[in-house]
């Protein structure tokens, strides 16, 4: 908002002093933030920095020139202009010149007399006009993002709004330096998003707001109720001046308050769904209400093809419980975006600690297989990580919806042992997995697997080994013992003497196809845990 030195020579009132720059053009870009006439020599430890020193030079000393310099310099004085006449009639100086040059301070002359006062009433109109000016830009753009929050606007809408106001490219990137949308302003798109991560990593910033002058970016934190969750950085490649600090503050306050609003309105949706999937699933009463308000969000179960599906990550953060929280309410988010995508009415909710419940209502006149690979593929392209989708049988009675979803949980679970690359599961896919998952809690499949593997565990507890891999690497490979050393990464050699260990550890042969199958479905029960 300050003018610099050269726009304050090129002001009319010092142009009828004749100036004439003698040294430090490298300066003639400083800011001016005041004027002040100082004739005496010690004046540094006066100023604050931005000053525009005006002297007729009466009272400086002939050998403290290049001090006097030095000290205007180490303050961050602006300029020094010298009126010529009263103690110098032609030039200043060389001295002065010198130290002036060296240190790139503007140094002006001036020929003819000045009024110094008129000088200083100028520059501060000037000053005080850009402050106004300013002002009232940042008035703007208050109104303008306030009427974008009212408004809802998306991301999109904000960022556009940020590069029309500044001309600057902007982009919204996670906190994990992940893009989730830009606006180039113009510039080359490619350009600016190139090996932005890398980038962006190495440019960090301890307060809010703040501009890192070597990257040339203004980079403010967005977030709310104390919860940051990324960054808007504006491509500047000069200081900003302190509108575009306001833009980036209006538009990080914006783009918190459309998400904070969105997730809360998507939260709501998401309670309602569970409510009634938990009642469609046992878990709680059932209202006899339940088909008109399920209705009334739109997924109609009467006269309908319903479908259970469960979506699961492939990775879940263990003993994490706040970030597994965060995943499965993102997967739901993402699964109910998927059938808005498809046109599909779907109840979508998390209803357990592993996986995200939706039911599909599909008209009777339409194919049900069409409309799964649909949703599917929108729900692995939309979803933030790999996922297991399963689905059960179609049912067209909410009596048998409890079946379906059951089902398809029961898949996802045996699913995500082997997820392969299959848009979504059904029970005939999964095969022996899908049975003994759906007879996991039978205590007599347990004591069955503790049997036939209790000696090999309890082994490789004892002594570090790794007897029970080997194994699964034999079960895998359907006894191909070639392919099993090699899966396991020994010499065929060595691979044999560790089978020949687990045959005497297990009192079992290894060349009996009944054996190994035994133990290949007890290893299938072991995996999948308590």
């Amino acid at each position: 908002m300050y003018p610099t030195v050269a726009e304050v020579v090129a002001l009319p009132v010092i142009r009828q002093g004749k100036p004439r720059l003698v040294a430090g053009s490298a300066g003639l870009s400083r800011r001016v933030r005041w004027v002040h006439v100082a004739e005496i020599a010690d004046i540094a430890p006066l100023l604050r920095g931005g000053e525009l020193v005006l002297t007729t030079g009466v009272m400086l000393p002939e050998s403290g020139l290049a001090r006097y310099v030095e000290e205007l310099a180490a303050v961050g004085c602006a300029g020094l202009v010298v009126e010529l006449g009263r103690r110098w009639r032609d030039d200043v100086p060389g001295a002065l010149v010198t130290a002036a040059e060296r240190h790139g301070l503007p140094l002006v002359t001036l020929t003819e007399e000045t009024k110094y006062v008129a000088v200083t009433e100028a520059v501060v109109g000037l000053i005080v006009d850009a402050q106004l000016a300013e002002l009232r830009a940042a008035e703007q753009v208050h109104e303008t993002f306030t009427a974008l929050t009212v408004a809802g606007a998306e991301p999109s809408e904000v960022l556009r709004e940020v590069a029309r106001t500044s001309g600057l490219a902007v982009v919204l990137e996670t906190l994990g330096h992940d893009v989730l949308a830009y606006d180039a302003a113009g510039h080359d798109p490619v350009t600016l998003l190139d090996d932005w991560a890398a980038r962006s990593r190495a440019v960090t910033v301890t307060e809010r707001t703040a501009y890192d002058t070597e990257s040339g970016w203004l980079i403010t934190i967005v977030g709310a109720r104390g919860a940051d969750w990324g960054r808007l950085v504006m491509v500047s490649p000069e200081p900003p001046p302190h509108r575009h600090v306001v833009v980036a503050e209006r538009a990080a306050s914006a783009l918190a308050v459309h998400r904070l609003v969105a997730r809360d309105r998507e939260s709501l949706e998401r309670q309602t769904h569970r409510t009634l999937l938990a009642q469609l699933l046992g878990q709680a009463p059932q209202s006899p209400d339940l088909g008109a308000r399920a209705a009334a969000l739109g997924v109609p179960l009467e006269r309908r093809q319903l479908i259970g599906v469960a979506v699961r990550p492939v990775s879940m953060l263990q003993g994490q419980t706040l970030a597994a929280q965060e995943v499965l309410r993102d997967l739901a988010e993402a699964t109910a975006l998927a059938a808005r995508r498809v046109t599909v009415a779907a109840l979508v909710g998390v209803v357990d600690d592993t996986s995200v419940r939706a039911l599909l209502s599909v008209p009777m006149t339409v194919g049900v297989e069409g409309v799964l690979r649909k949703v599917a593929r929108e729900v692995h392209r939309t979803a933030a990580f790999s996922v297991v989708i399963a689905v059960g049988t179609t049912v067209t009675s909410t009596s048998d919806v409890r079946r379906s979803l059951g089902e398809a949980a029961h898949v996802a679970g045996a699913a995500l042992r082997a997820p392969g690359s299959q848009l979504y599961h059904r029970l005939d896919d999964v095969r022996l997995r899908g049975l003994l998952h759906l007879l996991r809690e039978d205590e007599r499949v347990r004591a069955f697997a503790d049997r036939e593997l209790g000696p090999l565990l309890a082994r490789d507890s004892a002594q570090g080994s790794r007897l029970v891999e080997l194994l699964r690497c034999l079960c895998e490979n359907g006894g191909n013992k070639s392919a099993a050393a090699a899966a396991a990464h020994l010499s065929r050699t060595a691979y044999y003497q560790q089978l020949g260990r687990i045959e005497q550890v297990l009192g079992v042969s290894l060349e009996d196809p009944e054996s190994v199958l035994s133990l290949y479905v007890a290893l299938l029960v072991h995996e999948m845990g308590p």
